[in-house]
């Protein structure tokens, strides 16, 4: 297990491109790392959910030394006490490239288990082939044409609230979503999806919230937690799911999909940005 900041850690430094399989590429971070440094603990957030991951440059080679090529999906368990720093799993996926593999089945075992053992849990791998159709996103109410002010672009959770008795139950949607990595500075683009149930959560704040993430700093598995946990504490929902698509760096892509709900199916739709 390594530190955000450590030596070890792959981002933000030039890296030579694997041509041999290499498990120990893997590079996992303590999830509560960054809450623990914000004088938080991540454990004071109850949830259910997954990191989906969508892999776009997944390749080896067959008993033949043809080249394999495809789409992969791996589901990381929110439960787990890692995440997987993202450039280290980009240069894990490319030390297949070279490799060579009987079938399919052999390099999924493989994954799952080299994920598993870096995550702490039970990852999941389904690979797609070229002409895979992804599910389509909810319908959704996007709030994005919402005339506000904007005053700060660092989180703030005071300007969430709600409407009094005024039920709502469905989807709300911001492709405004923006935060920075952690370690280099390098913008993350995304849009986040919000399922609420309960008095109607203000719009115009949601979005000023949204936006307010725009200068923080931290992994996209902390930013939605950090968005779920704000939401739940000032509006108080009797559901909630946050759900954030990030649009892809270095072939991969990383969605978090946090909920109060233990059933709540998380899709793995894809949206024209990414």
């Amino acid at each position: 297990m390594g530190s955000v900041h450590s030596e070890t850690n792959p981002l933000g430094k030039t890296s030579d491109y694997p041509d041999q399989y290499d498990a120990g590429l893997l590079f996992p971070i303590d999830r509560n790392e960054s809450w623990k440094a914000m004088g938080d603990d991540r454990s004071s957030i109850q949830f259910h959910g997954v990191d989906i991951w969508n892999g776009y440059e997944v390749s080896w080679l067959n008993g033949k030394g043809k080249p394999i090529v495809c789409v992969a999906e791996f589901r990381v368990p929110a439960s787990s006490p890692f995440l997987v720093e993202s450039k280290s799993f980009k240069l894990y996926l490319n030390s297949f490239n070279q490799a060579t593999f009987d079938d399919a089945s052999s390099v999924k075992a493989v994954m799952e288990k080299d994920l598993s053992a870096a995550a702490g849990g039970p990852v999941t791998v389904e690979f797609h082939g070229m002409d895979y159709s992804y599910p389509e996103a909810p319908e959704a109410v996007c709030i994005d044409d919402l005339d506000i002010d904007i005053a700060t672009y660092t989180p703030s959770p005071d300007l969430l609230s709600v409407k009094e008795g005024a039920p709502f139950d469905g989807w709300l949607c911001s492709h405004l979503l923006k935060s920075n990595c952690p370690v280099t500075g390098q913008p993350d683009w995304g849009s986040l999806y919000v399922h609420y149930s309960g008095d109607e959560i203000d719009q115009a704040g949601l979005l000023a919230y949204v936006v307010s993430l725009r200068q923080h700093q931290d992994f996209h598995e902390q930013c939605v937690e950090r968005t779920f946990r704000d939401i739940l504490e000032r509006c108080q929902p009797k559901a909630l799911t946050v759900y954030a698509r990030y649009v892809r760096r270095g072939g991969l892509d990383i969605n978090p999909f946090r909920t109060t709900e233990e059933t709540f199916e998380a899709l793995n739709f894809r949206l024209q940005r990414q």
